[in-house]
């Protein structure tokens, strides 16, 4: 378990239990203003070739409450094997406090300890930089459906290994 600190709030991080999927679910719905990025969760928490144990991480509050969701599951490159951060979810009323930050640097940092070699995300680029994201097509990895290229973003977590270039293929749960 990893402390993170940020503005002067301590987020404890740490790997969601079955006992968070309802408040995981609730914080996912409030963050996105809808319940499909929640209801995707659980479908990649059922799928056996997406979830891979150990990647859904929550920030916790001061008061034992979840701040902030971060899920790391299963995509491919073509068909190597990838992973995927989405969704990254944060309480609205925490915002800008630092949690959503510490919940993808934990998650991140477990996906690495687990061997992960590469992880993509497709979300804002004012964002996701700080984390060490850049353009996926950098590594010649595109998109196949319509998305502006510099949302789709990638990660090397183990430089000993090549990228390999193609078309990132996500979950069915994610509908793309």
């Amino acid at each position: 378990m990893t402390d993170h600190t940020a503005h002067s709030t301590a987020w404890h991080t740490r790997q969601e239990t079955s006992a968070d999927a309802a408040e995981v679910h609730a914080v996912t719905a409030a963050a996105f203003d809808r319940a499909e990025e929640a209801d995707l969760v659980d479908a990649l928490r059922a799928d056996p070739g997406a979830w891979l144990p150990g990647l859904s991480y929550v920030a916790e509050a001061p008061d034992g409450t979840i701040a902030a969701y971060a899920l790391i599951t299963r995509c491919h490159v073509d068909d190597v094997p990838a992973a995927a951060l989405a969704p990254v979810a944060v309480r609205p009323d925490l915002h800008r406090k630092g949690a959503g930050s510490a919940v993808v640097r934990a998650v991140l940092e477990a996906a690495r300890a687990r061997g992960e070699g590469l992880v993509l995300v497709l979300g804002h680029p004012g964002y996701y930089p700080r984390f060490g994201f850049g353009p996926a097509a950098d590594h010649g990895i595109r998109a196949g459906f319509d998305v502006p290229p510099q949302h789709l973003m990638a990660l090397v977590l183990d430089g000993s290994a090549p990228v390999a270039p193609g078309t990132i293929r996500y979950p069915a749960a994610f509908g793309v």
